[in-house]
């Protein structure tokens, strides 16, 4: 069984299109706990710490009944958006979102994303999870922005995406448009690697 530890909708739904199966629980990590300032290493230790936090708690949780007694799997990720060595997480509100977009107007970033994938099986007598190895890998991809009018910034921020997504656009959404390329894995600028994935839980 596979359990992606996030919240997130975007990585919810890239499993649901490939027709993964999995279940789905938030780690309710601390992510303000975790300083580096090395932003890969930071997009790995947040996806890290989401997966093994889960992976403690993870006998208060309620699961199906057939998961105690096979393989577990736990999917850590965290993605963070690099522009000109700044970390750009969610932006706080619109005036900063706008700010930002006249930034990356016709220039590059690299999303980031941390992947950690937790594998282990429940003791019966202890009834605790026991870990049995650990994957992690931070993969980059580089994102090429379009030349924008203020106009059309103004109209995207006023739609809200911006808001809740790490560097403040969605590929997946309304600002998949607004994206000339992308060199790199192009489900990681979703939050997860596809092809990592399907390496790392089939093998």
């Amino acid at each position: 069984m596979l359990i992606l530890a996030s919240a997130s909708q975007s990585r919810k739904k890239l499993l649901e299109n490939c027709q993964i199966e999995f279940i789905q629980m938030s780690s309710n990590f601390d992510e303000s706990s975790i300083k580096d300032n090395d932003i890969s290493n930071l997009a790995l230790e947040l996806s890290f710490q989401k997966a093994k936090r889960l992976s403690e708690d993870i006998q208060k949780k309620s699961l199906p009944e057939e998961s105690k007694n096979g393989p577990i799997k736990i999917l850590g990720c965290d993605s963070i958006f690099e522009f000109k060595g700044e970390t750009y997480g969610k932006p706080s509100n619109k005036e900063e979102a706008f700010i930002r977009w006249k930034k990356m107007s016709g220039e590059f970033g690299s999303l980031h994303t941390g992947h950690t994938l937790i594998s282990g099986n429940f003791d019966s007598i202890s009834n605790k999870f026991k870990i049995t190895e650990t994957i992690k890998k931070t993969l980059s991809s580089r994102v090429y922005f379009s030349k924008l009018e203020d106009w059309e910034i103004k109209s995207y921020v006023d739609t809200n995406e911006p808001l809740s997504c790490a560097g403040g656009f969605a590929l997946e959404g309304i600002g998949g448009k607004y994206i000339e390329k992308i060199e790199g894995c192009f489900s990681n600028v979703m939050g997860l690697s596809l092809p990592w994935l399907r390496k790392n839980l089939y093998n």
